[in-house]
């Protein structure tokens, strides 16, 4: 949906973000940004694509900000468990000999998605910040997402085999289980639960429920302990994720983002009733989706589900967007990543509006719009993902929104540039300019 009212409506609406809006010159310009989240508990970054320089770099801004000046316990993002996992290992002196090896180790399509010079930056930040604080003080880094089945269960075995050999005969019977579905994403997988609803479920469920009766007796590490039960939590929620994709409709999207939520959940019981979480993920995900046509189609998502469980005041939604630029995408799931044109953003949409405000850089703060008239209607908000075709953008890449609904604040970008992957030049080791404001 695009903007609908008058040529008049729309110079009102322009004249709006005139009035209302917060130039961005530079990153230390967002610091009102900072002060304005005060002491919620949860503040969730967004992002227009999964390929924007711009993003992550803005983003490592805030959360530096947050960690400094407000006690932002960890950072959690739309990322694998085990891989992020490695990255917390680092960042907290328990692995690994530089941010560059570790993230090298992605190589799970779309790889530049954290294997790319803006997490290498943010990686090094946060290893040496962690070094003059006491252990259980240092800043986390997780994944919340739900696609990990096979590295999870092969991480709960390695476990296993160390600490409890009885165990390890349920993570043999799972993984065994799921052995001949592991090469296509789940999809073969989906496919046999059509004829066997309950495939491999109960092997699972039954990993989860042995791990929880084990839990008082593994005495390691905890967090490791902690994440091997993530793992088997994963294994569950990753087969139910499966058998719904199968059928269609908003039910695995769903599993999804109820997943990434109790992951989040969690993590905040996991640091202690005083923690607070940075939350990196795509706005399709935290932006409450009771302001898009998504509800209309009976999904929900991580930032709805936060606003609905939390109270107000802990809880800051920010979407970020941008008008043009270029952007690291595949033209297809699991094709090779390359550099693109981000177009203009189509007429009449939330980018084309803002844009034509001026061609600056600004931040939104929803709460000076809510009274403005034309701003309660949903209008077409850009959205691309890891696979975009530019040439198609005018049939789709936009979720309609009612903006100031869907978040707290947001943050437009008038021309961004692409992302920086790391495995797109594997031979180059010089990091680009990724990271003005720190390092």
């Amino acid at each position: 949906m695009i903007f609908t009212k008058t040529h008049q409506d729309e110079q009102q609406a322009v004249q709006f973000i005139k009035e209302r809006s917060i130039e961005i010159n530079q990153m230390v310009d967002l610091d009102v940004l900072i002060e304005s989240i005060g002491n919620k508990r949860i503040v969730m970054l967004g992002e227009a694509t999964h390929g924007t320089h711009e993003y992550y770099t803005w983003r490592s801004y805030i959360s530096i900000q947050l960690i400094e000046r407000k006690g932002f316990n960890f950072i959690a993002v739309e990322g694998d468990w085990p891989d992020c996992y490695r990255i917390n290992r680092y960042i907290k002196g328990k692995a690994g000999t530089s941010a560059l090896e570790i993230l090298k180790t992605f190589d799970r399509w779309p790889t530049w998605m954290w294997a790319n010079w803006e997490i290498a930056a943010l990686t090094e930040w946060l290893n040496n910040y962690n070094k003059s604080l006491q252990y259980n003080q240092r800043i986390g880094f997780y994944g919340l997402d739900v696609y990990s089945l096979w590295d999870s269960l092969h991480a709960v075995r390695e476990y296993l085999q160390k600490v409890d050999p009885q165990a390890l005969t349920k993570a043999e019977e799972a993984f065994l289980c799921f052995e001949p579905y592991k090469n296509d994403e789940g999809t073969s997988y989906a496919y046999a639960s059509k004829m066997v609803p309950d495939l491999c479920q109960e092997e699972v469920v039954g990993l989860l429920q042995e791990i929880r009766r084990k839990l008082p007796q593994y005495d390691s590490d905890e967090e490791v302990v902690f994440s091997t039960e993530q793992n088997a939590l994963i294994a569950v929620n990753a087969e139910k994720y499966y058998r719904a994709m199968i059928n269609g409709g908003p039910q695995s999207w769903n599993v999804r983002d109820s997943h990434m939520e109790e992951t989040l959940e969690r993590l905040l019981d996991f640091h202690g009733p005083d923690s607070k979480a940075i939350v990196w993920e795509h706005n399709t995900h935290i932006g409450d989706s009771r302001a898009t046509d998504m509800t209309d189609e009976g999904m929900y998502n991580i930032g709805e589900l936060a606003r609905t469980r939390y109270p107000e005041k802990d809880v800051a939604l920010v979407g970020f967007g941008s008008y043009e630029g270029t952007v690291i995408a595949g033209s297809s799931w699991g094709a090779p990543m390359k550099k693109m044109d981000l177009p203009e953003a189509r007429d009449g949409s939330w980018e084309y509006l803002l844009h034509l405000a001026d061609d600056s850089n600004k931040l939104l703060f929803m709460e000076d719009f809510r009274d403005t008239p034309f701003f309660d209607q949903r209008i077409g908000h850009r959205a691309v993902g890891v696979v975009y075709r530019p040439h198609y953008e005018s049939y789709g890449n936009y979720v309609p929104t009612i903006l100031p609904q869907r978040y707290d604040a947001f943050i437009y970008i008038d021309k961004s540039s692409a992302l920086h992957p790391l495995h797109l030049a594997p031979h180059s080791h010089q990091m680009p300019d990724t990271y003005p404001f720190g390092l």
